[in-house]
């Protein structure tokens, strides 16, 4: 996918995490597109070195549910760049699983990696925003914050990104005074490593476009647009917003 740009990130420093791939790759080439300096995070060394080598930027191996890790990845981009103006907060997995037959390690595993590590980005990143007196989050949440999924069970990620909306909307309003601004996108099913769209279940998907009005899932480069401009100054007057990306999947 190619992008028109408008320089509208110029000279903004950016960082994405989960960007080794899916959402958090293409939104990655969107704002470089735009004009923005890109430093790139994910757990997954074998994909993110030579994602970040064909786009000629910078990759930092993080385990985000380390709050210590994410606190060297925040020192690391200030290190290098000297500012951080822009922080997707985008890593995550999905799992499903009955909630009675959900573990201790299950549960909490969707938790440390959907709603924590997005808290441990949010805090380390908004540092040094507040610092600065400027910047902009957008932590990736889910439809699935604001409905509950059929046909597959899936308690704990669902109550992680209902986390994630609620997080969001308490930070934005404590640091809006202060110049970061703190916004959420709630994708809806995407064809992405985590949902593939040739290897979804065939009842599944045949559940979900009876629910959706597009009857299709989306593609990652639906969503880059939407996180370009929550980081851009266009959206000057948005804080504490969930911006759903759906196809119309929660209007029905």
């Amino acid at each position: 996918m190619s992008y028109q740009s408008t320089a509208v990130l110029k000279d903004r420093v950016a960082v994405v995490t989960g960007g080794a791939g899916g959402i958090g790759l293409e939104t990655t080439k969107a704002m470089l597109a735009q004009g923005a300096t890109v430093v790139i995070s994910d757990i997954d060394t074998a994909k993110g070195e030579p994602a970040a080598k064909e786009l000629g930027i910078e990759f930092f191996r993080a385990d985000l549910t380390r709050s210590a890790e994410v606190s060297e990845l925040a020192k690391y981009v200030l290190k290098q760049h000297g500012r951080i103006d822009v922080a997707f907060n985008n890593a995550g997995i999905a799992h499903s699983v009955p909630g009675e037959e959900c573990t201790d390690e299950q549960w909490l595993r969707v938790i440390n990696i959907n709603l924590n590590a997005v808290f441990f980005c949010c805090r380390e990143f908004g540092q040094a925003m507040l610092a600065q007196g400027r910047g902009s989050i957008i932590n990736t949440a889910s439809m699935s914050g604001i409905i509950s999924n059929n046909p597959q069970p899936q308690c704990a990620y669902n109550a992680a990104k209902a986390g994630v909306i609620m997080l969001t909307k308490s930070l934005a309003g404590e640091w809006a005074k202060r110049g970061v601004r703190v916004n959420s996108i709630s994708p809806g099913y995407i064809n992405t490593p985590m949902t593939p769209k040739d290897q979804i279940r065939e009842d599944w998907y045949k559940t979900w476009m009876t629910f959706s009005p597009m009857e299709r899932i989306g593609e990652p480069h639906e969503i880059a647009p939407a996180v370009v401009f929550l980081a851009s100054d266009a959206s000057s007057f948005f804080t504490g917003s969930n911006l759903v990306v759906d196809g119309g999947y929660t209007c029905w």
